[in-house]
């Protein structure tokens, strides 16, 4: 079988062969159980022996696909060869590509590589060397080769596909909150397709796109680049990422910030307690809406609001707009609700249509069915249900119904743990977070964020002794460290980056607020 590259012409050694192409219960319940499974996750596995250095990688021109950074800073590209499982070493080979901006400091200055993840699971990190450099304070790029990487599964990182995922990308899509039982009955039918879709086309994969294993690709980019330590700046998911990097080896952690933390649950219950932060956000957004009336004329009070929303949704499920239904719109809504400044596109989006009946500022930026958008919807579903069991059809429908009895229309778009009950191959564990053998890392989150919610980062640091948080207060969006332009954050984790300063307690940093309208 010919081999193929990652990107045309650019091989610096033999790539992998192509695969087939069959290849709120209340919200204080809910908090406590999921409290009670964090304290049953497995200890952490003995510190492995280090491996053989892999080969230098021989850096060169990246994809089209990565950004150019700013004179005189240069990014490069490569690829480290990893074994497709970990546990079997000398069996069949995949390849992580990677890109570096290198530090701009002196050699005095220097602190080594600093990896970092955008989230997901199924996020490109590729690019994000260079677009999360431009942000982080000039300390830290003075100091840190800043490192990118797509994890196995995403981006140009042996790429998953698992085709029509179940109709996920029809267009109009099905409306995703099920109402009845012939409802219910479709969507765990489309789960069970989606899952079939997964395992048709990357039946041989299914168990090694796991976050453990992830995290030894970690260990051998940090060994190929000949460090002694990997140092990490991991956004949501990359926070998960961090801490199974920290469980799995521990003397090999260095200084690691993981910003807007997902806690070490499931992730099915993580994605349920993420829907019901969701509702509460929205909320916050009906009433800000509302004490903005004379901009966004959508209701004076928080219920009227709430009924222009849905007169959106319910006209866009009767009657979609160029392929634009009510999948579309929960998707665009929960885009929104992650990020303050993205509100008053939403708002505005929600009065074009009541006035002239588009959809062009409700839509996202990026198509759903654009190639890269694919391949994250299939990576994230094949780490989930990789990283340990999925729920059970019954509990699936029942935590629907509860969340519906706190709010008829919630927004149940990052449910995608619900597949995982239908997943053809079971994880003998979960994935284990945390250790106390690591060195302390610093925690970051933002008081409200509902993609994350602040609980998860109070239960990881409890699996990462003498670890700090600091918490964004009065604050409302996902992704907070070299983001929100708040300098008690940045220089407080700077700090810890560059001098390994940890803070002697919590750290809480003034928040901006709701925003203002422009």
């Amino acid at each position: 079988m010919a081999h193929r590259c990652l990107w045309p012409c650019r091989c610096p050694w033999p790539c992998h062969p192509p695969r087939p192409e069959n290849s709120l219960s209340r919200r204080t319940t809910l908090l406590a159980t999921l409290t009670a499974a964090a304290a049953l996750l497995p200890a952490a596995p003995a510190q492995p022996a280090a491996p053989l250095r892999p080969p230098v990688p021989h850096f060169g021109a990246c994809p089209d696909s990565v950004p150019k950074p700013a004179a005189p800073d240069r990014v490069e590209c490569a690829r480290v060869s990893v074994p497709l499982d970990w546990s079997h070493p000398r069996g069949p080979r995949i390849e992580v590509a990677i890109s570096r901006v290198p530090a701009s400091g002196t050699p005095a200055e220097r602190r080594g590589v600093l990896l970092v993840n955008p989230g997901g699971p199924g996020g490109s990190g590729l690019p994000y060397a260079v677009t999360k450099r431009a942000k982080l304070p000039e300390s830290v790029r003075r100091s840190y080769d800043v490192i990118g990487f797509d994890p196995r599964g995403t981006g140009r990182s042996a790429p998953a596909d698992c085709g029509p995922m179940g109709g996920l990308f029809d267009s109009p899509g099905a409306d995703p909150v099920p109402v009845g039982p012939a409802a219910e009955r479709a969507y765990l039918a489309s789960l069970r397709a989606m899952a079939d879709d997964c395992a048709a086309r990357e039946r041989h994969v299914l168990p090694y796109f796991s976050t453990e294993q992830i995290a030894q690709d970690m260990d051998a980019i940090r060994a190929a680049l000949g460090e002694p330590a990997t140092n990490l700046l991991g956004v949501s998911y990359g926070s998960y990422l961090g801490a199974a990097y920290a469980a799995r080896f521990p003397q090999r952690t260095g200084r690691m910030v993981l910003d807007s933390v997902v806690g070490p649950w499931d992730w099915y219950d993580f994605d349920v307690l993420q829907s019901r932060a969701l509702l509460r956000q929205r909320d916050t957004f009906f009433a800000w809406t509302a004490a903005h009336a004379d901009r966004f004329t959508l209701g004076a009070d928080a219920a009227a609001v709430r009924r222009a929303y849905l007169r959106v949704r319910d006209g866009l499920t009767a009657h979609p707009v160029a392929g634009f239904g009510p999948a579309a719109f929960d998707r665009a809504v929960y885009r929104a609700l992650g990020r303050t400044e993205r509100w008053t596109g939403l708002a505005d989006g929600l009065g074009a249509y009541l006035r002239d009946g588009t959809v062009d500022t409700l839509r996202p930026a990026s198509a759903f069915d654009s190639p890269d958008s694919r391949t994250y919807e299939a990576a994230n579903r094949l780490t989930k249900c990789a990283d340990g069991p999925g729920p059970t059809p019954q509990r699936i429908l029942a935590d629907i119904h509860e969340t519906r009895r706190a709010d008829p229309h919630p927004v149940l778009t990052g449910m995608e743990a619900s597949t995982c009950a239908y997943w053809h191959h079971r994880p003998a564990h979960r994935t284990p977070l945390g250790s106390p053998d690591a060195p302390p890392l610093l925690l970051v989150a933002s008081a409200h964020d509902p993609v994350t919610p602040i609980e998860g980062a109070r239960q990881l640091r409890h699996l990462l002794p003498g670890s700090r948080l600091i918490t964004l207060d009065d604050d409302y969006s996902h992704g907070v460290f070299a983001s929100r332009g708040n300098t008690c954050v940045d220089q407080t984790a700077a700090a810890y980056l560059i001098d390994g300063t940890v803070p002697t307690t919590d750290v809480h940093c003034t928040g901006p607020g709701l925003p203002g309208v422009s």
